[in-house]
């Protein structure tokens, strides 16, 4: 069984800023994790790092973007939020109501 959320402190969307249930995001995608690119470059440490995204950010970003663009372009927090395409789903985001 798939757990899609992690116990954690975080109330609020690391992307939207909305609070929401959350969903955590790796910020190299587990689908990945096997490519020798990805083993030899990253810590296992690094490779289970991620951030705590509301279901309607988690959904657009794997809408934008597949894996290996995940993982060598947006595998940071900062780098995601540069994302034109994140940035617009960001701002519709925040217009939802609360659910």
């Amino acid at each position: 069984m798939i757990t899609l959320t992690r116990r954690t402190t975080q109330t609020r969307c690391e992307l939207c800023s909305m609070e929401r249930e959350l969903t955590f995001h790796h910020l190299i995608p587990k689908k990945v994790h096997r490519r020798a690119y990805f083993r030899r470059t990253y810590t296992r440490e690094e490779l289970q790092a991620g951030v705590d995204l509301c279901r309607l950010c988690h959904s657009a970003v794997h809408r934008a973007h597949d894996e290996v663009t995940l993982a060598r372009e947006f595998s940071t927090l900062a780098a995601l939020r540069t994302s034109p395409d994140l940035q617009r789903h960001v701002r519709w985001a925040r217009k939802q109501k609360h659910g």
